[in-house]
């Protein structure tokens, strides 16, 4: 069933949607949260087939908010509100609400969402693109448990971590970090099977895609070694080659489909490794509710660490201390083996002021021993004041 509404307000659209549950025959809502889809109009299908299907496994209602601020004055200067209400089999196991604002009244949508937000239950912002800098003080983002971003649909996609970093409060979350989750999963079970000290680790992937770049800093993270970053062709993730004395833990996979783990001592084994759908990564976000610890200590850790060998601090010190002291080792090597060079070169001919440089240096070892003397006299005196004074 679909209801449209045109010049509407928040008021209307929830008695529609109370007339059209009576109308199916349903009495309760039976919805566990409000999903609210933050969107323009050429993305707002392919976001609102991801919520409906996800919401075969959350019922929801899924408020899809539209912004029309319009491009003249005039329009930008009005404000109207128009709906669509779809609800049965038009919108998954829920209830869905296209609002389309229009002037001014895109700028104040929290003030049309809040009175269509189920009651008692939680919140989840979903931003399909164009996410706001830092999510949690964005109007919409305030009234949410969970926040989520793709941070593959910005501008530089691996420049939107240090973004996320940056503007990170407990609640968000970003789908890149969440088509990683099979990764993790395989690689830790790998561990499991076989533990053993990982000394450094690489990853392989796009250049422009975050997934990979979250999977590294995971990796640095709880591994603590250093992680190396190689670019190929994809598609995604293609590997992750953990090292160790025993040999490498690899898990490729070259085609976007199939992966094989290949573990020391083990025989190769082929994974499932299949790149999810966006209503697959929304559904698997749906199902907590609470902070992801892990992902914001991975987002946090910063995509330059990648780059940086894990050197342990003791060590670092200890070639800091042999560089300094080969360093003066030289400088005293060059100086006292410069005069010696120079008093050995045989003179070709008498050339006047042959001697001047001895003579120069015997001047200057006066000068020395004589400002000795005196800085020694200089102390003295100023010792025996100070017995007179008592001490300072």
């Amino acid at each position: 069933m679909k209801i449209d509404l045109t010049d509407t307000t928040s008021s209307k659209i929830n008695s529609a949607l109370m007339g059209a549950r009576r109308a199916g025959g349903a009495s309760a809502a039976g919805m566990v949260l409000t999903l609210v889809i933050v969107t323009e109009e050429g993305s707002a299908y392919d976001a609102l087939k991801a919520a409906n299907d996800a919401s075969r496994e959350h019922p929801s209602r899924i408020l899809a908010v539209v912004k029309r601020e319009g491009r003249s004055p005039r329009a930008r200067a009005g404000a109207r509100l128009d709906a669509e209400i779809r609800v049965g089999s038009d919108a998954g196991s829920g209830e869905t609400v296209i609002l389309r604002m229009h002037g001014e009244l895109a700028s104040h949508a929290q003030s049309v969402v809040l009175p269509l937000l189920l009651p008692d239950a939680p919140v989840v912002v979903w931003w399909p693109e164009n996410a706001p800098l830092h999510p949690a003080q964005d109007p919409l983002g305030a009234i949410a448990q969970r926040r989520i971003t793709d941070a593959v649909t910005a501008e530089s996609p691996v420049d939107q971590l240090a973004v996320l970093a940056t503007g990170y409060t407990p609640g968000d979350t970003d789908l890149a970090w969440t088509r990683i989750t099979s990764w993790r999963s395989m690689l830790a079970a790998a561990l499991d099977q076989r533990p053993c000290k990982i000394t450094s680790a690489v990853v392989e992937g796009e250049s422009y895609n975050p997934s990979v770049e979250l999977l590294g800093l995971w990796l640095h993270d709880r591994l603590r070694v250093p992680v190396e970053r190689v670019v190929t062709d994809g598609p995604g993730i293609t590997a992750v080659r953990m090292r160790s004395k025993d040999g490498e833990i690899v898990l490729d996979r070259p085609d976007g489909l199939m992966g094989t783990l290949s573990i020391p001592g083990s025989p190769d084994r082929l994974v499932a490794l299949k790149r999810r759908e966006t209503a697959e990564l929304i559904a698997e976000e749906l199902r907590r509710l609470d902070e992801d610890a892990i992902y914001a200590a991975a987002v946090r850790t910063g995509v330059d660490r990648l780059d940086e060998p894990a050197v342990p601090h003791g060590h670092a010190v200890a070639a800091e201390q042999a560089v300094a002291e080969a360093t003066a080792a030289a400088v005293v090597e060059a100086t006292v083996a410069t005069p010696r060079v120079t008093a050995k070169v045989p003179a070709a001919g008498k050339a006047p002021g042959k001697k001047a440089p001895a003579k120069q240096a015997t001047g200057v070892k006066k000068a020395a021993e004589k400002a000795t003397e005196k800085s020694g006299a200089k102390k003295a005196t100023t010792k025996a004041s100070t017995r007179k004074r008592g001490g300072a």
